[in-house]
């Protein structure tokens, strides 16, 4: 036995709280007995619902017909910002024709120079205009939450209406929940001083969505 699981052994034995086993399985019991609490109405598109909450947030978005057309869309964005044409993107999204748009686009977590990241979604939220980002080995939060900019392509079919329907998707694809969950709800901002907002404050300064459909 390790010296950590005999330490947290020894805090179970304090805590009187007998098997952790036994505990676990009687918390999920109640978890899935418990029935859905009030949630609210969202009618209408949810794509132009996403994009203009997104939009209130300080995100820009454009939305274009298949995924083919992705690298073009994240050329013209760096370019209309003066950004220059390199990014580091996360597994799900390396697989595009950067290059044939002119753009070197490597592979890998983010470190301290970079200043582009562009990630893939596990899925987005209309309600709030909300990505849901899970990390993994090929999806690195860091892509996303390092780099100044952060371009996120979203396929239209991975819109959900609400918080809770982003978790029973998140269940049903993937049962056990990974390391890090990030809710993403434009760029980072804070509001400490004087009660300015400043955007990037700990995170991208710009969050740039791109809704695509599934095909090319």
């Amino acid at each position: 036995m390790s010296a950590r699981a005999e330490i947290l052994q020894r805090v179970r034995a304090g805590l009187g709280k007998g098997d952790a086993e036994a505990r676990r399985a009687a918390a999920e019991v109640y978890m899935n007995q418990l029935g859905c609490g009030p949630q609210p109405r969202i009618t209408g598109d949810l794509i132009s619902r996403l994009a203009d909450k997104a939009r209130s947030l300080a995100s820009s978005v454009e939305q274009i017909s298949g995924t083919a057309a992705v690298p073009a869309a994240v050329a013209r964005y760096l370019e209309a910002q003066r950004l220059p044409p390199q990014a580091v993107a996360t597994g799900d999204v390396a697989g595009f024709d950067w290059a044939g748009a002119g753009l070197e686009v490597t592979a890998r977590a983010a470190v301290d120079a970079d200043r582009t990241g562009i990630s893939g979604c596990f899925c987005a939220i209309a309600e709030t205009g909300t990505l849901l980002l899970l990390s993994g080995p090929r999806t690195p939060a860091s892509v996303s939450l390092l780099p100044e900019t952060h371009i996120a392509v979203v396929p239209v079919a991975r819109i959900v209406a609400t918080m809770e329907d982003a978790f029973v998707l998140l269940r049903a694809e993937h049962g056990a929940l990974p390391r890090a969950v990030n809710f993403i709800s434009g760029p980072s901002r804070t509001g400490d001083i004087e009660q300015t907002i400043v955007l990037g404050a700990h995170g991208p300064c710009r969050v740039h969505l791109i809704l695509c459909g599934e095909t090319s």
